[in-house]
Order: C-alpha cells, then sequence, then structure tokens
C-alpha cells in the first residue's frame, strides 16, 4: 500500500470473555483477529485511505483532522442480541451493530481526538456467514467490520443505490489486505 500514512486511530478492542470462550474460533489461522494490533492497523489504513483518496463521507472537515478514536468488541450472539433489543429495539442476534457518536461540531472543535462510535462484531455469526459464503473468517469479520465502520462515518444505505455504493466500498476498503 502506498497511501501516506499520518492520521492515528486510537483503539479500544475488547474480545469479551464469552466470545473467548468459543474457542473453536480462535486457531493458527484467524488468531490476529483477536489481537488489538491487528486492529488498529485495519482502521488507520481505512482512515488514511479514505483521507488520501478523498472519498466521500458525510463529515468534509474528517479530512483536517489527525486523530480519531473508537471502540471495537468482538461478542457472542447472545451479547449482541441484548444490544440489538436494548439499543436498536430488535429481536435476535445480528452479525454487526454500530453506534456512530460522530457529530460535525465535533470538526471545529480543536479536539485531539474524534471519537467515531462503538462497533460489536458477533463472532458466531460471523462464522456462519463465512461458511455460508465460502470464505475465510478473516475475510468476513473484516467485511462486517468495514459495513460497522463506514456507519460510524455516517454512511447509510436507506435505498439499493445507497446500499449498492456502500458494498462496494467496503470491497474497495478490503482490497487493502489482499
Amino acid at each position: 500500500m502506498n497511501l501516506k500514512e499520518n492520521k492515528d486511530v486510537d483503539l479500544v478492542f475488547i474480545c469479551s470473555q464469552s466470545a473467548k470462550n468459543l474457542k473453536d474460533f480462535i486457531d493458527k489461522d484467524n488468531k490476529l483477529l483477536f489481537e488489538s494490533f491487528f486492529w488498529e492497523k485495519v482502521f488507520k489504513c481505512w482512515i488514511n485511505l479514505i483521507i488520501n483518496e478523498k472519498s466521500s463521507i458525510k463529515y468534509k472537515s474528517f479530512f483536517n483532522k489527525e486523530n480519531f478514536s473508537l471502540s471495537f468488541q468482538i461478542v457472542d450472539n447472545t451479547e449482541i442480541s441484548i444490544l440489538n433489543k436494548k439499543w436498536l429495539n430488535n429481536s435476535g442476534a445480528t452479525d454487526v451493530i454500530s453506534f456512530p457518536i460522530i457529530r460535525e461540531d465535533d470538526f471545529w472543535d480543536d479536539l485531539l481526538f474524534i471519537e467515531l462510535g462503538d462497533l460489536f462484531i458477533s463472532l458466531e455469526r460471523a462464522s456462519e456467514q463465512a461458511i455460508q459464503y465460502n470464505h475465510s473468517l478473516e475475510r468476513e469479520m473484516l467485511w462486517l467490520a468495514s459495513h460497522g465502520f463506514l456507519h460510524l462515518l455516517g454512511w447509510e444505505h436507506n435505498n439499493d443505490i445507497e446500499l449498492k455504493s456502500m458494498l462496494n466500498f467496503q470491497e474497495h476498503l478490503l482490497s487493502q489486505f489482499n
């Protein structure tokens, strides 16, 4: 990757105890998925890519900031079901939930870090979908993380055109790790 990487990411990463107890998912081929430094590298890469390419995002002053912060947690189906019900009033487990907290005003303040929000991925759902789509757990986790990450940046998919645009951009983000 030939990007100018001058932006920084402060990541709070947690792999919940219940997800850690799903030992079948943690093997030598996907051990990095459970390491903070891997996800810091991923999110930093994506932020730098977006800024270097002047990609379309809701908050234009995003491009002037140097430091970003977010939290990312790998959970199980029970935990994501609880979040889904409590905060979104939806029943059952889902694959990814994001809670953006960014506001346009944040970009005009002289804040050291721009807090993007919180991102949760169900390890169980990711594993099921990796099998369903016939690709690796790593690719599915990156796919879900990219989707949630774009929501943190203000992307929405309220219609087929927006969804197609978002999915295409997710593929572009994932292409940085091939």
